[in-house]
C-alpha cells in the first residue's frame, strides 16, 4: 500500500487488513448471550421452523418481497412434481422510503401495491426483511426499520394481523395465512429446496446487498431452545473498530448509533462512509490539487460509482474516472484513490466472512468433507462488488477450513428470495 494511504488510514483508526477470527469470537461470543436471553447487539430471532423435508405440490402461494428501496409481489405455483413457476410480477417504491408514512397509510400503500393478485391464493408468503420478533402462529412483530425506512407507527406492530386487516378492507376474500420471514430466511430455504442429492449438513441464508443480515440452524440450546432456524440481525453487532470516517458518516444517517458492522459491509452505506473517507483524504492532502478540488466538491458517492472505478479505473464512463481524467489526474492519484476504496470493499468482505464463520462454528456442523454446510449468498454487494467475493471464500478458506477442519460452500440460486419466501408461506404451524 502507498504510504501516505497507509499513514492516513492509521491517522483515521480505519484499521489495515482487520481481523476475521477476532470479530468472528466477539460475534460468537454476542450471539450465546442472546440466546441465552442475555443483553446482545444482535437480536437473534427464533423462527419457530425448520426446511421442509419434502418440496412443495401443486399449491400457489402470493409472494411479497418488501426490503431496501423496493417492493416486489408476484404469485408463486408449484406443479406435481414440486417446481416452481413465478407468474405475475410486478415491482414498485418500497412505501415508506420517499415520505413518511402514518400505519394506516402504510398498509394501505401495501394493498394497493398487492392489488394485481388478489384472491389469487388463501397463502401469503411475506419476506419483510426488517428486525421483526417472529411469533409462533408465523406472523411478525415489527423491532424497528432499517435502511432509512420512516414509518414509526408500525413498529411494535403485527404485520401480518394489519396487513390481513388492510386486505380485507380493500374487498379480498379471507386469507388462511401470513407467514412472515426474514430475507436470509428465505434464502436458507431456497438453499435447501434446491439442494436435492447434494448431502449438506445445515444451511445458512446470508444477505449483502443495500443491507446485511445472516440466518443460520441453531442446534438445540439449553432446556428450552429447540432446534431451528434463528435470524441472527447481524448487522446491528458493535464488535468492530469505528474509523473517524464510519463516526462521520453515522452522525449523519438516519438512525446514528445503530448497525455499525452494516454502516461498514452492506451497499447502501460503502458510498456514503467512502464520501467522508474522501473528503477527510482531500482535507489531509492525499492528493493533486486539481483532484482535491473536485473530488472534495462532491456531495454524492454511491457504492455503484466506487465499484465502476475498482474494475476500470481509467474507463471515463464511469464518473470518478471521468472527475480523474477531466482534471489532469497523476498515476498517483489514481493509486490512491483506488487503495483507499480497495481498502474500504475489503474491510466490507473480511467483516461478512467473520459473521459466516460465526455462523458456521454455532451450526455444529459441516465437521465432513462431504457434508460441508450450505451458505446461500444473495445481494449484489456480495457478487458484484470488486474482489468481495473472492475474498470471503479466501477467508473462509482460511479461518473454516484450515485453522478449524470445518468443510462449506457457498452457493446461488436463481430468484432464490422469491423461492424462498414462497416455501416459508406453505410452512405447516
Amino acid at each position: 500500500m502507498n504510504k501516505a494511504v497507509a499513514g492516513f488510514l492509521s491517522r483515521h483508526n480505519f484499521p489495515i487488513h482487520a481481523d476475521v477470527n477476532a470479530i468472528a469470537l466477539s460475534i460468537l461470543d454476542d450471539m450465546n448471550r442472546g440466546l441465552n436471553g442475555q443483553k446482545s447487539d444482535e437480536d437473534m430471532i427464533p423462527t419457530f421452523s425448520l426446511p421442509p423435508e419434502k418440496n412443495a405440490a401443486g399449491k400457489s402461494v402470493i409472494v411479497i418481497d418488501a426490503g431496501g428501496t423496493n417492493f416486489r409481489s408476484c404469485l408463486v405455483t408449484f406443479d406435481s412434481e414440486g417446481k416452481a413457476s413465478i407468474s405475475h410480477m410486478e415491482k414498485t417504491k418500497m412505501p415508506g422510503v420517499e415520505k413518511e408514512l402514518s400505519k394506516k397509510e402504510f398498509f394501505d400503500q401495501f394493498a394497493k401495491n398487492l392489488a394485481h393478485l388478489k384472491d389469487k391464493s388463501d397463502s401469503i408468503g411475506f419476506c419483510f426483511s426488517y428486525p421483526m420478533t417472529i411469533t409462533e402462529d408465523g406472523d411478525g412483530v415489527l423491532i424497528n426499520f432499517s435502511k432509512e425506512v420512516k414509518a414509526p407507527e408500525v413498529v411494535g406492530c403485527a404485520i401480518g394481523k394489519e396487513l390481513k386487516a388492510a386486505l380485507a378492507s380493500h374487498g379480498w376474500k379471507e386469507i388462511n395465512r401470513i407467514t412472515l420471514l426474514n430475507d436470509t430466511v428465505a434464502a436458507l430455504l431456497a438453499g435447501k429446496a434446491c439442494a436435492k442429492d447434494n448431502p449438506y449438513s445445515s444451511f445458512i441464508g446470508f444477505i449483502l446487498g443495500t443491507g446485511m443480515n445472516a440466518a443460520y440452524i441453531q442446534p438445540a440450546f439449553g432446556k428450552s431452545f429447540e432446534k431451528q432456524i434463528v435470524v441472527c440481525e447481524s448487522g446491528k453487532t458493535k464488535a468492530v473498530v469505528m474509523s473517524d470516517f464510519d463516526k462521520a458518516y453515522d452522525a449523519k444517517s438516519q438512525k446514528p448509533g445503530t448497525a455499525f458492522i452494516e454502516k461498514q459491509c452492506a451497499g447502501g452505506y460503502l458510498g456514503p462512509v467512502g464520501l467522508e473517507m474522501i473528503r477527510m483524504a482531500c482535507e489531509d492532502g492525499l492528493f493533486s490539487e486539481k483532484v482535491r478540488k473536485a473530488l472534495s466538491g462532491l456531495e454524492t458517492l454511491s457504492n455503484i460509482e466506487i465499484n465502476e472505478f475498482l474494475h476500470a479505473p481509467y474507463d471515463v464512463n464511469g464518473n470518478l474516472s471521468k472527475l480523474c481524467a477531466s482534471n489532469n489526474a497523476t498515476e498517483e492519484d489514481y493509486e490512491c484513490l483506488f487503495q483507499l476504496f480497495d481498502a474500504l470493499e475489503e474491510r466490507s468482505a473480511r467483516s461478512a466472512a467473520a459473521i459466516l464463520v460465526a455462523c458456521v462454528i454455532q451450526s455444529g456442523e459441516g465437521k465432513s468433507c462431504v457434508k460441508p454446510v450450505s451458505i446461500l449468498c444473495n445481494g449484489s454487494t456480495f457478487w458484484k462488488t470488486h474482489m468481495i467475493f473472492q475474498r470471503v471464500n479466501s477467508y473462509l478458506e482460511e479461518c473454516l477450513t484450515i485453522q478449524r477442519g470445518l468443510y462449506w460452500k457457498i452457493v446461488s440460486v436463481e430468484d432464490d428470495i422469491t423461492l424462498g419466501t414462497a416455501i416459508g408461506g406453505l410452512i405447516e404451524r
